[in-house]
């Protein structure tokens, strides 16, 4: 299917900081795309929390199935539209390759600890750190040498900064939107986590289905349908068909709403798109709603849940005293990472160090060092 005129043609891409030959046969956003799959840092995904830690259960999303999920709508919305799927692709798979151990709660910890230092910590500008610098698998350059466009997506897909903010992303342009492709990934981001969260708060029995149809009415409006027209089969499999349809929706109403922002302003090449003092991507008003009110309840209900609040503090406190004991022992850490912590900023190499972890290594690094649960 050819591209749109307003989609990033890699033909056009503004390249790799280290050049390279082209490839025979693929693409530059699919080698992109096939380096974050053969990197270190997507693999630990399959250990990280999505929102169950694997305490609960080894049946629910982690980190990588949601990222998978996340690319397989990014890839059918972006064919839908047109536009390039390999950088659609490649940009959800990156997407959440910088969170550290536990998620959000693991993020919010590891910012605090940093703020103490005068510096920060956000996930998509580590993210950057990893696909420049930490990954090394290649012999001519540091990092995986992804393209322009997929590092400029990795830090401007879902926020606007400032370079007053973070200087060391200055040169991604923080005045112009990212091509429409970076755009949607944070949408399907959305779509994919307020649907799965709902199936695995249901199996983990912490959301009974009442609960869930009482609180998201058009949720219920659908399932009711189904188990009009299916009395007889098992809550799961409606269930089921009800989040397949919900997804189908928001993922519809996401196609719809970005055509015709499109068809209204009228791009006519990724350049225009960037121009735009606001992002084309975009569910409609009454779509963006209901997303909100699915987001609402699954904050409220789902992870702000006694079991998981008890879980995600038990787990950060654990990050927070391996933080200091690293801080006060650096020969503590790989003997890499305990030559960095001479030379560089100790705080620095401690939390890089800690943010590649997977939940498991954590806490047993935890229980080496610190000796033991959490307190």
């Amino acid at each position: 299917m050819p591209l749109a005129g307003y989609a990033m043609d890699a033909r056009h891409s503004r390249g790799r900081r280290y050049p390279e030959p082209s490839h025979p046969y693929r693409n530059d956003f699919a080698r992109d795309r096939d380096r974050i799959i053969h990197s270190r840092a997507f693999r630990r995904l399959q250990e990280k929390t999505q929102v169950f830690t694997v305490r609960f259960s080894d049946h629910f999303r982690s980190r990588l199935t949601h990222t998978l999920e996340v690319a397989q709508i990014a890839r059918t919305v972006a064919a839908a539209l047109g536009l390039n799927q390999d950088l659609a692709e490649a940009l959800a798979l990156a997407h959440d390759i910088g969170h550290p151990p536990f998620g959000h709660a693991g993020e919010a910890k590891l910012d605090e600890l940093m703020r103490a230092h005068g510096e920060r910590f956000d996930h998509n500008l580590h993210a950057l750190r990893i696909v420049e610098q930490f990954e090394q698998r290649y012999l001519d350059f540091p990092g995986l040498n992804l393209t322009f466009e997929l590092r400029e997506g990795i830090i401007k897909h879902s926020r606007s900064w400032t370079p007053e903010e973070f200087p060391e992303a200055a040169e991604y342009e923080p005045a112009l939107r990212p091509p429409l492709e970076a755009q949607l990934i944070d949408l399907v981001d959305e779509i994919a986590y307020n649907t799965s969260d709902i199936d695995d708060g249901w199996e983990s029995q912490l959301l009974p289905l009442e609960m869930i149809l009482e609180e998201t009415p058009r949720l219920s409006i659908i399932y009711r349908e189904i188990d009009r027209l299916y009395p007889a089969a098992r809550v799961k499999l409606k269930l089921l068909e009800t989040i397949k349809r919900v997804l189908d929706h928001l993922a519809s109403d996401l196609i719809s709403t970005t055509e015709k922002n499109i068809v209204s302003h009228n791009p006519a090449t990724p350049h225009d798109v960037r121009r735009f003092p606001v992002s084309l991507a975009g569910f409609s008003p009454d779509s963006a709603s209901w997303s909100a009110g699915l987001k609402s309840f699954l904050h409220r209900r789902l992870y702000n849940h006694p079991d998981l609040v008890e879980e995600r503090d038990r787990c950060v406190t654990a990050l927070e005293q391996l933080f200091y004991f690293y801080s006060e022992h650096p020969g503590e850490m790989p003997p890499l990472h305990a030559a960095l912590a001479a030379e560089q900023p100790r705080h620095r190499v401690v939390c890089d160090y800690i943010a590649g972890m997977t939940d498991r290594f954590l806490m047993k690094e935890h229980a080496r060092t610190v000796g033991g649960a959490a307190s």
